[in-house]
Protein backbone atom coordinates (compact mmCIF):
# COMPACT_ATOMS: atom_id res chain seq x y z
CA UNK A 1 0.00 0.00 0.00
CA UNK A 2 1.39 3.23 -0.87
CA UNK A 3 0.78 6.18 1.46
CA UNK A 4 2.20 9.86 0.71
CA UNK A 5 4.34 11.60 3.14
CA UNK A 6 1.93 14.79 2.83
CA UNK A 7 -1.50 15.79 1.50
CA UNK A 8 -3.76 18.87 1.42
CA UNK A 9 -6.96 19.10 3.38
CA UNK A 10 -9.59 20.71 1.55
CA UNK A 11 -12.78 22.40 3.73
CA UNK A 12 -15.65 22.23 1.77
CA UNK A 13 -18.20 23.20 4.66
CA UNK A 14 -19.13 26.73 4.26
CA UNK A 15 -20.55 25.50 0.62
CA UNK A 16 -21.35 22.03 -0.02
CA UNK A 17 -22.36 21.60 3.75
CA UNK A 18 -24.12 24.97 3.64
CA UNK A 19 -25.58 24.61 0.50
CA UNK A 20 -28.56 21.77 1.89
CA UNK A 21 -28.75 22.64 5.37
CA UNK A 22 -32.69 22.84 6.07
CA UNK A 23 -32.09 26.38 7.45
CA UNK A 24 -31.44 29.77 6.63
CA UNK A 25 -28.18 30.15 7.91
CA UNK A 26 -27.59 34.48 8.27
CA UNK A 27 -24.23 36.26 6.52
CA UNK A 28 -22.35 36.72 9.58
CA UNK A 29 -22.64 33.31 11.19
CA UNK A 30 -20.80 32.11 7.66
CA UNK A 31 -18.50 34.87 8.05
CA UNK A 32 -17.72 33.55 11.14
CA UNK A 33 -17.49 29.92 9.96
CA UNK A 34 -15.00 30.72 7.45
CA UNK A 35 -12.98 32.91 10.15
CA UNK A 36 -13.10 30.31 12.35
CA UNK A 37 -11.69 27.76 9.69
CA UNK A 38 -9.51 29.97 8.64
CA UNK A 39 -8.18 29.93 12.05
CA UNK A 40 -7.80 26.03 12.65
CA UNK A 41 -5.25 26.80 9.55
CA UNK A 42 -6.55 24.96 6.87
CA UNK A 43 -5.23 25.46 3.26
CA UNK A 44 -8.29 25.51 1.02
CA UNK A 45 -11.87 26.81 2.31
CA UNK A 46 -14.34 26.65 0.00
CA UNK A 47 -16.28 29.71 0.93
CA UNK A 48 -19.60 29.65 -0.97
CA UNK A 49 -20.89 29.06 -4.44
CA UNK A 50 -22.07 31.34 -7.11
CA UNK A 51 -24.82 30.01 -8.29
CA UNK A 52 -28.60 31.60 -8.80
CA UNK A 53 -30.59 31.68 -5.81
CA UNK A 54 -33.24 30.05 -7.16
CA UNK A 55 -31.29 27.53 -7.26
CA UNK A 56 -29.62 27.48 -4.62
CA UNK A 57 -30.90 29.59 -1.71
CA UNK A 58 -28.49 29.63 1.23
CA UNK A 59 -26.11 30.79 -0.79
CA UNK A 60 -27.70 33.65 -2.24
CA UNK A 61 -25.28 35.86 -0.24
CA UNK A 62 -22.56 34.68 -2.12
CA UNK A 63 -20.72 38.28 -2.90
CA UNK A 64 -21.38 39.31 1.03
CA UNK A 65 -19.35 36.74 2.32
CA UNK A 66 -16.67 36.99 0.18
CA UNK A 67 -16.11 40.91 1.08
CA UNK A 68 -16.61 40.36 4.75
CA UNK A 69 -14.05 37.40 5.38
CA UNK A 70 -10.82 37.64 7.40
CA UNK A 71 -8.76 36.38 4.85
CA UNK A 72 -5.36 34.97 5.78
CA UNK A 73 -1.89 34.77 4.20
CA UNK A 74 -1.01 31.59 2.45
CA UNK A 75 -5.20 30.23 2.62
CA UNK A 76 -6.75 29.73 -1.00
CA UNK A 77 -10.26 31.32 -0.59
CA UNK A 78 -12.29 29.44 -3.08
CA UNK A 79 -15.74 29.59 -4.50
CA UNK A 80 -17.60 27.01 -6.64
CA UNK A 81 -18.75 28.48 -9.99
CA UNK A 82 -20.56 25.83 -12.22
CA UNK A 83 -21.17 27.85 -15.16
CA UNK A 84 -19.14 30.74 -16.86
CA UNK A 85 -21.89 33.26 -15.47
CA UNK A 86 -20.69 32.09 -11.84
CA UNK A 87 -16.96 32.17 -12.58
CA UNK A 88 -17.30 36.21 -13.54
CA UNK A 89 -18.98 36.51 -10.10
CA UNK A 90 -16.18 34.66 -8.26
CA UNK A 91 -13.37 36.38 -9.96
CA UNK A 92 -15.41 40.10 -9.10
CA UNK A 93 -15.41 38.67 -5.49
CA UNK A 94 -11.91 37.96 -5.30
CA UNK A 95 -12.05 34.59 -5.10
CA UNK A 96 -8.42 32.67 -5.03
CA UNK A 97 -9.49 29.53 -6.93
CA UNK A 98 -12.55 28.79 -8.75
CA UNK A 99 -14.05 25.42 -8.80
CA UNK A 100 -15.63 24.42 -12.02
CA UNK A 101 -18.59 21.67 -12.00
CA UNK A 102 -19.63 18.86 -14.48
CA UNK A 103 -21.13 15.67 -14.07
CA UNK A 104 -20.28 12.13 -15.63
CA UNK A 105 -23.83 10.61 -15.06
CA UNK A 106 -26.54 12.05 -17.96
CA UNK A 107 -29.89 11.48 -16.15
CA UNK A 108 -28.83 13.23 -13.60
CA UNK A 109 -27.81 16.00 -15.43
CA UNK A 110 -31.06 15.98 -17.60
CA UNK A 111 -33.51 15.52 -14.43
CA UNK A 112 -31.96 17.81 -12.35
CA UNK A 113 -30.09 20.40 -14.08
CA UNK A 114 -32.10 19.98 -17.68
CA UNK A 115 -28.33 20.18 -19.27
CA UNK A 116 -26.81 17.80 -21.66
CA UNK A 117 -23.24 16.48 -20.63
CA UNK A 118 -22.17 18.81 -24.01
CA UNK A 119 -23.54 21.83 -22.48
CA UNK A 120 -22.09 21.92 -18.71
CA UNK A 121 -18.37 20.41 -20.41
CA UNK A 122 -18.60 23.79 -22.36
CA UNK A 123 -19.74 25.76 -19.51
CA UNK A 124 -16.68 23.79 -17.53
CA UNK A 125 -14.56 25.19 -19.90
CA UNK A 126 -15.65 28.30 -20.18
CA UNK A 127 -15.74 29.37 -16.92
CA UNK A 128 -12.07 27.77 -16.57
CA UNK A 129 -10.85 29.91 -19.76
CA UNK A 130 -12.32 33.00 -17.41
CA UNK A 131 -10.43 32.05 -14.04
CA UNK A 132 -7.37 31.53 -16.95
CA UNK A 133 -7.80 35.28 -18.39
CA UNK A 134 -7.75 36.36 -14.76
CA UNK A 135 -4.59 34.74 -13.56
CA UNK A 136 -7.11 32.34 -11.00
CA UNK A 137 -6.47 28.52 -9.81
CA UNK A 138 -9.25 26.56 -11.38
CA UNK A 139 -10.27 23.16 -10.12
CA UNK A 140 -12.79 21.39 -12.22
CA UNK A 141 -15.21 19.01 -10.31
CA UNK A 142 -16.36 15.80 -11.79
CA UNK A 143 -19.84 14.93 -9.48
CA UNK A 144 -21.19 11.14 -9.99
CA UNK A 145 -17.18 10.40 -10.70
CA UNK A 146 -18.05 6.43 -9.82
CA UNK A 147 -22.24 5.88 -9.18
CA UNK A 148 -25.47 7.62 -9.51
CA UNK A 149 -28.50 6.83 -8.28
CA UNK A 150 -30.19 6.90 -11.96
CA UNK A 151 -27.93 5.36 -13.88
CA UNK A 152 -25.77 3.11 -11.18
CA UNK A 153 -22.60 2.43 -12.08
CA UNK A 154 -20.73 5.09 -14.10
CA UNK A 155 -18.33 3.58 -17.29
CA UNK A 156 -14.63 4.43 -15.76
CA UNK A 157 -14.40 4.80 -19.81
CA UNK A 158 -16.41 7.72 -19.46
CA UNK A 159 -15.03 9.50 -17.24
CA UNK A 160 -11.86 8.89 -18.64
CA UNK A 161 -12.87 10.90 -22.02
CA UNK A 162 -14.19 13.83 -20.19
CA UNK A 163 -10.79 14.21 -18.06
CA UNK A 164 -9.15 14.02 -21.74
CA UNK A 165 -11.17 16.51 -22.61
CA UNK A 166 -11.09 18.81 -20.19
CA UNK A 167 -6.88 18.08 -20.01
CA UNK A 168 -7.29 19.14 -24.36
CA UNK A 169 -8.83 22.14 -22.94
CA UNK A 170 -6.06 23.10 -21.19
CA UNK A 171 -7.00 21.78 -17.68
CA UNK A 172 -4.86 20.36 -15.18
CA UNK A 173 -6.40 19.86 -11.86
CA UNK A 174 -9.98 18.14 -11.52
CA UNK A 175 -11.50 16.13 -8.62
CA UNK A 176 -13.34 12.93 -8.65
CA UNK A 177 -16.27 13.69 -5.99
CA UNK A 178 -18.14 10.85 -5.10
CA UNK A 179 -21.69 12.45 -4.83
CA UNK A 180 -23.95 10.02 -3.06
CA UNK A 181 -20.99 8.03 -1.08
CA UNK A 182 -21.94 4.46 -2.91
CA UNK A 183 -18.71 4.08 -4.20
CA UNK A 184 -16.47 1.16 -3.39
CA UNK A 185 -12.27 0.80 -2.98
CA UNK A 186 -11.22 -1.38 -5.67
CA UNK A 187 -13.57 1.44 -8.00
CA UNK A 188 -11.77 4.13 -6.73
CA UNK A 189 -8.52 2.76 -6.94
CA UNK A 190 -8.77 1.93 -10.49
CA UNK A 191 -10.03 4.99 -11.79
CA UNK A 192 -7.61 7.32 -10.18
CA UNK A 193 -4.75 4.48 -11.27
CA UNK A 194 -6.50 4.70 -15.08
CA UNK A 195 -6.25 8.06 -15.22
CA UNK A 196 -3.47 8.65 -13.76
CA UNK A 197 -1.91 6.25 -16.20
CA UNK A 198 -3.65 7.92 -19.26
CA UNK A 199 -2.51 11.18 -18.32
CA UNK A 200 0.64 11.62 -15.62
CA UNK A 201 0.63 15.46 -16.15
CA UNK A 202 -3.11 16.27 -14.25
CA UNK A 203 -3.44 16.64 -10.54
CA UNK A 204 -6.49 14.49 -9.39
CA UNK A 205 -8.03 14.85 -6.06
CA UNK A 206 -10.57 13.00 -4.24
CA UNK A 207 -14.52 14.83 -2.30
CA UNK A 208 -15.53 11.99 -0.15
CA UNK A 209 -18.99 11.08 0.69
CA UNK A 210 -19.98 8.40 3.36
CA UNK A 211 -23.60 7.29 3.16
CA UNK A 212 -22.25 3.26 2.24
CA UNK A 213 -20.18 3.53 5.51
CA UNK A 214 -16.91 2.96 3.19
CA UNK A 215 -15.37 6.32 3.11
CA UNK A 216 -12.13 5.53 5.01
CA UNK A 217 -11.70 2.75 2.94
CA UNK A 218 -12.19 4.67 0.14
CA UNK A 219 -9.94 7.76 1.07
CA UNK A 220 -6.85 4.88 1.40
CA UNK A 221 -7.57 3.65 -1.73
CA UNK A 222 -7.11 6.71 -3.27
CA UNK A 223 -4.48 7.70 -1.92
CA UNK A 224 -2.97 4.23 -2.69
CA UNK A 225 -3.63 5.51 -6.34
CA UNK A 226 -1.71 8.61 -6.11
CA UNK A 227 -4.81 11.52 -5.10
CA UNK A 228 -3.23 14.87 -4.36
CA UNK A 229 -5.43 16.09 -1.74
CA UNK A 230 -8.82 14.92 0.43
CA UNK A 231 -12.03 17.16 0.43
CA UNK A 232 -14.22 17.04 3.37
CA UNK A 233 -16.89 18.90 5.46
CA UNK A 234 -16.62 20.13 9.02
CA UNK A 235 -19.20 18.62 11.20
CA UNK A 236 -19.84 16.05 8.49
CA UNK A 237 -22.19 18.55 7.42
CA UNK A 238 -24.54 18.56 3.89
CA UNK A 239 -23.37 16.61 1.15
CA UNK A 240 -27.03 16.62 0.20
CA UNK A 241 -28.29 16.49 -3.92
CA UNK A 242 -30.82 16.87 -5.57
CA UNK A 243 -33.48 14.21 -5.56
CA UNK A 244 -36.93 13.55 -7.00
CA UNK A 245 -37.72 12.28 -3.85
CA UNK A 246 -35.81 13.95 -0.42
CA UNK A 247 -32.89 11.83 0.34
CA UNK A 248 -31.62 13.53 3.05
CA UNK A 249 -27.91 14.57 3.31
CA UNK A 250 -25.69 11.92 1.92
CA UNK A 251 -22.91 12.75 4.17
CA UNK A 252 -19.67 14.81 3.51
CA UNK A 253 -17.00 12.81 5.41
CA UNK A 254 -16.19 15.30 8.46
CA UNK A 255 -12.64 16.67 8.17
CA UNK A 256 -11.77 16.56 11.57
CA UNK A 257 -12.06 12.33 11.31
CA UNK A 258 -10.22 12.70 8.09
CA UNK A 259 -7.41 14.75 9.44
CA UNK A 260 -7.15 12.83 12.86
CA UNK A 261 -6.94 9.58 10.27
CA UNK A 262 -4.22 11.01 8.10
CA UNK A 263 -2.38 12.15 11.02
CA UNK A 264 -2.35 8.45 12.84
CA UNK A 265 -0.99 7.17 9.52
CA UNK A 266 1.95 9.80 9.83
CA UNK A 267 0.68 11.37 6.36
CA UNK A 268 1.53 14.89 6.92
CA UNK A 269 -1.64 17.38 6.37
CA UNK A 270 0.22 20.64 8.33
CA UNK A 271 -3.13 20.75 10.43
CA UNK A 272 -3.24 20.02 14.32
CA UNK A 273 -6.12 17.64 14.61
CA UNK A 274 -6.83 18.60 18.19
CA UNK A 275 -7.31 22.15 16.65
CA UNK A 276 -9.17 21.06 14.27
CA UNK A 277 -11.77 19.36 16.13
CA UNK A 278 -12.18 22.32 19.08
CA UNK A 279 -13.05 24.15 15.66
CA UNK A 280 -15.77 21.52 14.64
CA UNK A 281 -16.67 22.18 17.98
CA UNK A 282 -17.24 25.87 17.56
CA UNK A 283 -18.74 25.87 14.15
CA UNK A 284 -21.58 23.08 15.67
CA UNK A 285 -22.38 25.14 18.45
CA UNK A 286 -22.46 28.48 15.89
CA UNK A 287 -25.26 26.66 13.67
CA UNK A 288 -26.88 25.00 16.37
CA UNK A 289 -26.07 21.38 15.04
CA UNK A 290 -24.72 18.05 16.19
CA UNK A 291 -21.53 17.17 15.11
CA UNK A 292 -21.48 13.72 13.00
CA UNK A 293 -17.91 12.50 13.03
CA UNK A 294 -16.88 10.37 15.34
CA UNK A 295 -14.35 12.39 16.75
CA UNK A 296 -16.34 14.88 18.09
CA UNK A 297 -18.13 11.77 19.98
CA UNK A 298 -15.33 10.95 22.10
CA UNK A 299 -14.34 8.26 19.45
CA UNK A 300 -10.38 9.28 19.58
CA UNK A 301 -7.45 7.49 20.91
CA UNK A 302 -6.75 10.28 23.49
CA UNK A 303 -10.37 9.89 24.74
CA UNK A 304 -10.51 6.24 25.09
CA UNK A 305 -7.31 6.04 27.21
CA UNK A 306 -8.53 8.78 29.26
CA UNK A 307 -11.51 6.90 30.12
CA UNK A 308 -9.55 3.87 30.81
CA UNK A 309 -7.52 5.66 33.22
CA UNK A 310 -10.56 6.72 35.21
CA UNK A 311 -12.66 3.40 34.89
CA UNK A 312 -9.79 0.63 35.47
CA UNK A 313 -10.96 -2.92 34.70
CA UNK A 314 -12.14 -4.13 38.57
CA UNK A 315 -11.08 -7.98 39.03
CA UNK A 316 -12.87 -10.39 41.49
CA UNK A 317 -11.66 -11.45 44.79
Amino acid sequence: MYLPEQIDIVEVGPRDGLQSLRKWVPTEDKVRMVDRLSQAGFPVIEVTGFVHPRVIPNLQDAEAVCERIARRPGIVYRGLAPNARGAERAAAARVDEIVGLTIASASYLKKNQNMTPEQADAQAIEAFRIADAKGLRYVLAIGMAFWCPYEGLIPQDRVQAMVGRFRDAGIRRLYLAGSVGMEDPRHVNALFTRLYDRYPDIELGFHVHNLSGMATANIVAALDAGAAWLEGAICGIGGGIAMPETLGAVGNFPTEDMVRMMTLMQVQTGLDPDAVLAASRDIARLLDIAPRSHAAHGSTREAVMKWGREHPHEHPA
